[in-house]
């Protein structure tokens, strides 16, 4: 790696080590939600006003709730559902209907080589994914790239974190739980706005441009950018972890 010491990875999962089309994702996650709603008995429109509002409740979460406990507050104000009868009763979706949404995946054997190798020179790994789904979703897009949570000193879910990217309180919370310095990370991932901003505190950023997603299509050429196979090189000639 050009900048040392770096002693920690941050790897975002979906379009990067997850290579991924996320509009056609997110579009039948929502509408795969709202059909185990309906036949679990509530209504479609309300579901659907109610998980997005619970969705952008977490994004704009100020970190004085878990993003679950913020997701769950909206939800009932929303919907006028208990969270806790609407969470017990939609369980299973995350360990059935969810599955199906892995035709959106197009899986690489590239991730887990990456991952080994970085664990193998001695790097901190870390699943910095977007922490806006329950764990069983984590796991289980986990579970499309061949990867497991057992690989990773840390994986931002739900249940544990208080903010959402691009919110550098995301970061920071990453940071302070593994103990490290922003300037001992370097954050890989294919969002400029979600996952590039971490530069912002400090940490060294590699773009993966398989599934590049620049909404606001900033001028990217400041970032170090590749594939996700051009990221494997990248890893396999970077020199181990200094102890």
């Amino acid at each position: 790696m050009t900048r040392q010491p770096i002693d920690t990875i941050l790897f975002d999962l979906d379009g990067t080590l997850l290579p991924l089309d996320q509009d056609r994702f997110i579009q039948d996650y929502f509408a795969r939600f709202v059909i185990k709603g309906q036949e679990l008995g509530y209504s479609p429109e309300l579901l659907l006003s109610a998980l997005q509002r619970g969705i952008t409740a977490m994004v704009l979460n100020d970190g004085s709730l878990t993003n679950k406990e913020r997701f769950d507050q909206v939800f009932e104000e929303a919907s006028g559902i208990a969270a806790a009868e609407f969470n017990e009763r939609f369980a299973p979706f995350y360990t059935h209907e969810f599955g199906f949404l892995r035709k959106h995946a197009s899986p690489s054997p590239l991730a887990r080589e990456i991952v080994q190798e970085v664990k193998e020179k001695g790097y901190t790994v870390v699943l910095a994914t977007n922490p806006l789904f329950p764990s069983q979703g984590t796991e289980a897009r986990l579970g499309w790239a061949d990867l497991a949570s057992s690989q990773f000193s840390l994986v931002t879910t739900y249940e544990d974190f208080h903010y959402a990217k691009p919110n550098l309180g995301y970061y920071r919370q990453i940071l302070q739980l593994l103990g490290k310095k922003a300037s001992s990370c370097l954050m890989v991932g294919n969002d400029v706005e979600e996952d590039m901003v971490a530069q912002g505190l400090g940490m060294d950023v590699y773009l993966v441009t398989d599934y590049l997603i620049n909404n606001k299509n900033k001028d990217i050429a400041s970032y170090r950018t590749g594939s996700l196979e051009d990221l494997a090189t990248f890893f396999k000639e970077s020199p181990p972890c200094k102890p």
